[in-house]
């Protein structure tokens, strides 16, 4: 939005902006942030940047937590959230040493520059594009506690099903009766589609901010679920707009009166929320995934891609599907892949080539088991790694066994099934997968081992706290035993 600070600044004047405020990333993808007067805000301060507890965000170890962080003035956008007008901008991380700084490897944000950087260094493309799917619920409200007697969780939707006979979501105390059915939600039209003039506010801000949007529509979830799909961008910028745009979402939401959640998996028996990445590379202008005489109009470097990402699916999973949640998702029957394949408009395969984008610059395929509790930066540089790594090493996906498959793979016959390989059933197998497999993200020195042992510390620690915790259908299955 700005180049320098002097169009910044003109800006602040122009429209009377009050306060500036700062995000900045943690290991696991929240934000954080702080907030100073526009009276404040100075070319001073994007050399000296703002000190903050580096501890606190899981960097760094307490006793040597000083960090910095320094302005990214071409993040900054206008933030419709607060009630005062104020400017948003992320913040990149900086660590101190001796009298000046230098960036901090282990920030998410500076490891999708290095990919970009490593991309480029490698020769292969020029200009590699992301294109996420954002799939989410829009609820009307709920509650969760996880006590020593009382371990429960509540949703609620007023379009769901199980309101049918619920009269409580009428002014007028009266049940109109338009509910949407169990998994039946794909384009539900008006009066079905509840949240529709909610998500076209929604929509109006995130262009607004910067974020065009393809489309927006109802998912299949029953109970609120939708997606909003946005254009294709560069990976670290692809970053910013996932993390702008969750934070939209969700405050927007919140303002109307609902909630909302990125959950993968929040409603037992209904669809799950993925966030499905299409992924394409040019070089000097032209497209390198397209080869009208390939398998599905691929080029050899797009199969290598393909294989690589597919070699490494079990590993890059601790990126890209970081909850325990996450696996909850992966399951047959929801169109979640589970089977380390691909194929062409098969939604049922790890990796999908879309059949309708048939021209050369369309043409992508798409990753489909990530879901939004994936940092993006990480996520996103984990993917186009282990493509690098398929593209120089020649990975043939069907060689390895990957496919072509153009069937369900969720109907295999037993001696089918037992010739593809599955992903992770688990956080903890993904843990393991990762720390036995991530020499590829070590090239070029975008990950840094320091950064894969924080991520394997955390998803192991959560994967054990979630555990050690009775579920319910215990109680069911176990009770009377």
């Amino acid at each position: 939005m700005f180049d320098n600070f002097s169009q910044l600044k003109g800006y602040i004047s122009e429209n009377s902006i009050k306060m500036i405020d700062f995000k900045e990333i943690d290991l696991a993808g929240r934000w954080h942030h702080l907030s100073i007067p526009q009276e404040r805000f100075t070319e001073d301060l994007l050399r000296k940047g703002i000190g903050f507890d580096g501890s606190s965000y899981g960097f760094l170890s307490v006793e040597k937590s000083d960090m910095v962080f320094i302005p990214d003035i071409k993040s900054a956008f206008f933030d419709p959230i607060p009630e005062i007008p104020t400017i948003s901008m992320i913040g990149d991380i900086y660590k101190i040493k001796r009298d000046s700084y230098e960036r901090f490897e282990d920030d998410p944000r500076y490891i999708a520059e290095k990919a970009e950087k490593h991309l480029l260094e490698t020769g292969i493309s020029d200009l590699c594009l992301f294109g996420p799917e954002f799939e989410f619920y829009i609820l009307d409200s709920v509650e969760f506690r996880v006590e020593p007697n009382n371990i429960e969780v509540h949703l609620d939707s007023a379009q769901a099903e199980w309101n049918a006979i619920n009269s409580s979501y009428d002014e007028f105390g009266r049940n109109k009766g338009y509910k949407v059915m169990a998994h039946k939600g794909y384009h539900a039209d008006l009066p079905y589609d509840v949240s529709y003039n909610l998500r076209n506010r929604i929509v109006r801000l995130l262009e607004d901010s910067g974020i065009p949007v393809k489309y927006h529509h109802p998912e299949n979830g029953g109970p609120g679920q939708v997606e909003i799909e946005v254009n294709f961008s560069t990976l670290r910028d692809m970053g910013d707009r996932t993390q702008k745009l969750k934070y939209l979402v969700k405050n927007t939401v919140i303002q109307n009166g609902k909630t909302v959640t990125f959950m993968p998996k929040p409603f037992f028996g209904e669809a799950g929320s993925g966030m499905h990445i299409h992924l394409q590379m040019f070089k000097d202008g032209l497209p390198i995934f397209y080869d009208k005489n390939g398998y599905s109009n691929l080029s050899e470097t797009a199969l290598y891609a393909i294989g690589g990402i597919l070699r490494h699916s079990a590993g890059l999973m601790a990126f890209t599907n970081p909850s325990t949640n996450s696996y909850k998702r992966l399951v047959p029957g929801y169109e979640a892949p589970v089977s380390v394949c691909f194929g062409t408009a098969n939604r049922s395969a790890v990796i999908r080539i879309p059949g309708y984008a048939t021209g050369p610059d369309d043409k992508r395929f798409e990753y489909r088991p990530p879901d939004a509790t994936a940092n993006p930066y990480l996520c996103y540089a984990g993917i186009l790694m282990a493509a690098i790594d398929g593209i120089q090493g020649k990975i043939n996906p069907e060689a390895e066994g990957f496919g072509p498959y153009d069937k369900n793979m969720y109907k295999l016959t037993d001696e089918e099934k037992s010739r593809v390989k599955a992903l992770p059933a688990s956080l903890y197998e993904a843990a393991n997968a990762l720390e036995s497999d991530h020499d590829f993200l070590l090239a070029g020195g975008v990950f840094t081992e320091g950064v894969i042992e924080s991520q394997l510390t955390r998803i192991r620690r959560e994967s054990e706290e979630v555990g050690i915790v009775p579920h319910p259908i215990e109680f069911k299955k176990y009770f009377d035993l």
